[in-house]
């Protein structure tokens, strides 16, 4: 029979592919999923007992992601070539998740409305769900970021409404780029080369975003629907540390 302490004391050394610990959070949702399990199990007479029921697991981060101030931000804008700005100026000013970033479409945009239909993720070049129902929401397009995306579109070479926005040339736009690849080869360099010191990935610009919503001192219901969290209280977690979610 499975002990509590033992899934806990199992969760508590999962590391990720780099070695490092996971995440709480990720923690938590293993743990909601052996729940599940068991529960389903318990329903159909499989076993009696669900052991997950009394296991712990933490929700403090192990540390607060970094993000760009509005002056570092502007300065690596102007260093990075065409394909990266119109990325982090993309991902800056909605908030999108990197997943949903990478899997949008020319078909997704519609520069009429200045709407962003987001209706799938992708991780590793696995098309998936997005993160939650309220993920689906459109997403406002400001006018100066539709710009760039429609000289981005000019550019590549990959520009039809069936096409991904940031497709890899080598893969013959099958595929959307590697974000990590794009962040270790042309986005971190240049923020070293600039002076900035921050450890920052894709989900510092979301971070950034949710930061600066809390200093303007944005209702919660507004800042839900401009980072399409599920519930509120997911919102206001994020407004009190920049965005998590």
């Amino acid at each position: 029979m499975i002990k509590s302490i033992e899934v806990e004391n199992w969760l508590r050394d999962l590391r990720r592919e780099d070695g490092k610990p996971t995440a709480p959070g990720t923690q938590a949702k293993i743990r909601n999923v052996m729940s599940a399990l068991y529960a389903h199990a318990i329903r159909y007479g499989w076993t009696m007992h669900n052991p997950i029921t009394a296991v712990r697991t933490s929700t403090i981060r192990l540390s607060e992601p970094e993000f760009l101030s509005p002056k570092e931000l502007q300065a690596l804008l102007k260093e990075l070539f065409p394909r990266e700005r119109t990325m982090v100026l993309l991902d800056a000013s909605t908030g999108l998740r990197r997943g949903e970033m990478m899997a949008l479409r020319w078909g997704d945009i519609d520069f009429e409305t200045l709407t962003i239909k987001v209706t799938k993720s992708i991780f590793r070049n696995v098309v998936g769900k997005t993160k939650t129902v309220g993920s689906k929401k459109p997403v406002a397009l400001h006018p100066i970021v539709a710009e760039e995306l429609k000289l981005w579109r000019a550019e590549s070479p990959y520009r039809s409404d069936s096409d991904y926005l940031f497709p890899s040339i080598q893969k013959n736009g099958a595929q959307p780029l590697s974000p990590d690849m794009i962040l270790k080869r042309h986005i971190r360099p240049v923020l070293a080369a600039i002076g900035v010191k921050k450890r920052i990935g894709w989900h510092s610009f979301r971070h950034g975003l949710g930061t600066m919503l809390r200093q303007m001192k944005v209702d919660v219901k507004v800042a839900q629907e401009v980072l399409r969290h599920s519930n509120p209280s997911v919102t206001m977690g994020s407004l009190s540390a920049g965005s998590h979610g």
